[in-house]
């Protein structure tokens, strides 16, 4: 499509002094919709969120589309992008019922109507941030990374923490695993591993660096899940690597060739153990809403031949790696931990479940599921699955899922959203998608993260990493995170359990 820029005030100037750009009167209709991106047909959009925009995906020499409600409406030439102001006005118009929405386009003296399509306009609202890693695909760099956050109700994006602050090149970092208790800003965590490595901790104004390395436990906490309300953060501890392919069509393996859980009390400084099995791989935990159940995956793996490493056995083994879904009772008054049981048995389907995600009511556990493997952002076969946690009935998430990888996701506050990293724009950048989840556990079409200009997306360079709802923005400047990672850690003290 010839982008000529026009703007809605430069399309009425050039009109002199008409009332504004108006639609064609005369056309043809077509019973195609419009091939538009990001593809906003047909959505369902919380009321509270940014203005969608898009623009015409495929040739022309011109477009008009048209936004409307009742008698209100919006008209925009070439690319759609509303006023902020009247973008809140129509969708307040329009909560509980939807946007109707018409695109024309003209190819020489022929103007085409295209088939209209509606907006759905969810009165649920979303949270109003949302936080994410931006890094290059792996394979070019993970040293120019950030921790970034997003006002979802308008584009205002800034940078949490930089990978850079600290150090660079032969002494860089890598920041991975931010988290919250609660959706609450005040209350987060991230990692930093290799040079001035640590877990800072950041609690109700309170920033503090742990190293949490011990001789007891398998490595520092990698994975985290912090519990609805007690300062207890579980961990899975991973010696992760990877490797890199150049036939398979998953171009790159990430694993780990050990894994176990932890529990941290952040304000006793005490670490122990909760599950160190060695033929066990365990990761990726999370809590109940309730706080009384600990949800997380685990692989059975014991060594064939130990004439080789074993990261090389496990490479050579990666597709035998099947993860199940188990969980653990919890008792927020003793601290006591029950054992392990079996929630869900990918490996009955010759698959391997990731990344459980229970739903605020505790009603719905969405997980991921792909083939083999841990580390399913790479896989492209990997899809979102739920599990109905009353009555145990367990589906694929058709309705959310696409040809390519969706992965790592996260419920809003209010259990009426999820956002989730999908590459099936392009199957090499992951990029934020939302959906609305109903009472029966079923999503509406995923809608794009909105940008101010449509095309943002496919001229970004850059992956969205670990999407997590907030409720507010995180106040604490980078330099300040970065000022106490360059300090020594508070050590982690070893105990056989927790207690009150």
């Amino acid at each position: 499509m010839k982008n000529k820029k026009l703007s809605y005030i430069v399309f009425c100037l050039a009109m002199m002094g008409c009332a504004g750009p108006s639609v064609p009167e005369v056309f043809t209709d077509s019973p195609n919709l419009p091939k538009i991106y990001p593809d906003y047909t047909d959505v369902t959009i919380p009321v509270n969120i940014a203005p969608l925009t898009f623009e015409l995906d495929e040739e022309a020499d011109e477009m008009v589309a048209r936004y409307a409600v009742g008698d209100n409406e919006m008209v925009f030439v070439d690319k759609v992008q509303p006023d902020i102001d009247d973008w809140r006005t129509l969708v307040e118009q329009a909560k509980g019922s939807a946007i109707a929405v018409d695109v024309y386009a003209r190819k020489a003296d022929q103007w085409t109507h295209y088939k209209p399509f509606s907006i759905f306009v969810s009165p649920d609202s979303v949270d109003s941030y949302l936080s994410y890693r931006l890094i290059f695909p792996s394979f070019v760099s993970y040293e120019a990374l950030t921790i970034n956050q997003r006002c979802l109700e308008n584009y205002d994006e800034s940078v949490i923490y930089d990978n850079v602050l600290c150090s660079f090149e032969k002494d860089g970092q890598c920041i991975n695993c931010h988290h919250y208790q609660q959706y609450n800003p005040k209350r987060m965590q991230f990692h930093a591993r290799q040079n001035n490595g640590g877990t800072v901790v950041a609690y109700d104004g309170k920033v503090k660096k742990v190293n949490m390395k011990n001789d007891s436990i398998l490595s520092a906490g990698v994975y985290p899940a912090w519990h609805p309300w007690l300062n207890l953060i579980v961990y899975s501890t991973n010696k992760t690597a990877q490797d890199f392919h150049t036939v398979d069509h998953n171009k790159i393996e990430v694993f780990d060739s050990q894994s176990d859980l932890i529990a941290y009390d952040v304000d006793k400084g005490e670490v122990t153990n909760l599950e160190n099995d060695a033929s066990e791989l365990e990761v990726f935990p999370a809590w109940a809403p309730d706080g009384k159940t600990l949800y997380y995956c685990s692989a059975h793996f014991e060594r064939k031949d130990t004439t080789i490493s074993l990261v090389s056995e496990v490479i050579m083994r990666s597709k035998e790696l099947k993860y199940n879904i188990y969980k653990k009772s919890f008792d927020p008054e003793t601290m006591v931990f029950g054992p392990r049981e079996l929630v869900f048995a990918a490996d009955s389907l010759d698959k391997s479940a990731t990344l459980p995600r229970i739903s605020p009511d505790g009603r719905y556990l969405m997980f991921a599921l792909a083939e083999y493997g841990v580390f399913h952002i790479w896989h492209h076969d990997a899809d979102l699955w739920m599990i109905d946690l009353q009555t145990g009935d367990t589906r694929p998430a058709e309705e959310i899922n696409s040809p390519d990888t969706e992965s790592y996701h996260s419920w809003s506050s209010n259990g009426k959203w999820v956002v989730f990293s999908s590459r099936r724009d392009d199957g090499t950048y992951t990029r934020p998608f939302f959906a609305h989840i109903d009472k029966d556990g079923h999503g509406t079409k995923p809608f794009e993260l909105p940008s101010a200009d449509p095309d943002y997306h496919r001229q970004f360079m850059k992956c969205y990493n670990i999407p997590e709802f907030m409720h507010g923005p995180v106040t604490i400047k980078p330099q300040d995170f970065a000022d106490v990672l360059k300090g020594e850690g508070e050590p982690v003290k070893y105990v056989q359990k927790l207690s009150k």
